[in-house]
């Protein structure tokens, strides 16, 4: 029998290029064909700029995680404590899942389970209250995912346009057990 390992590391300033990188791919495969390639060419390429990522994995408090299938990359998690996009968090102390990324060849393997259990542990272990995040409401892959992980639909919603083109997100939330 054949056994898969999975392994998640803290990424440092040294993945910045790395995570870019991932970013772009997985970015562009889960919203190709749902605005135009010229809009989704300048949204990736600044909202997953190297120079910013760098910035935000200086920050102690930004946490990127990357998760490895065989020591070979397979994604990556972002998280933070960051009430600015949806006001409502506020009445919880509350870490955003602001992206969790998986390289479609990776999908179904488990990843991004490990990865969602990873933050949630570590949600708890830190004292978040609440662990939320906003996913593409067209994206029924996710949406599932985080149902099974026990997330709740607020049924707020927020516009996250791809250029000129408009998208919008539903903002989900699960309250987190404390170990």
């Amino acid at each position: 029998m054949v056994t898969f390992e999975i392994n998640i590391k803290r990424a440092t300033t040294e993945d910045a290029e790395l995570i870019s990188h991932l970013s772009k791919i997985t970015f562009e495969d889960t919203f190709k064909g749902t605005c135009t390639d010229e809009d989704l060419q300048s949204f990736v390429n600044t909202a997953f700029a190297p120079a910013d990522i760098l910035n935000e994995l200086s920050d102690d408090d930004d946490f990127y995680f990357i998760a490895y299938y065989n020591n070979e990359v397979a994604g990556y998690m972002r998280l933070k404590e960051d009430y600015t996009d949806y006001l409502p968090i506020k009445k919880y102390i509350a870490l955003e899942l602001k992206r969790i990324y998986m390289l479609k060849e990776y999908q179904s393997k488990k990843i991004g389970a490990a990865l969602m259990g990873y933050a949630l542990e570590f949600a708890s272990i830190k004292n978040y209250e609440v662990l939320w995040l906003g996913v593409w409401e067209h994206n029924e892959k996710a949406k599932s995912f985080y149902k099974q992980w026990g997330f709740i639909d607020t049924g707020d919603t927020h516009d996250f346009p791809i250029g000129n083109t408009p998208q919008t997100d539903t903002w989900l939330l699960k309250f987190i057990e404390k170990s």
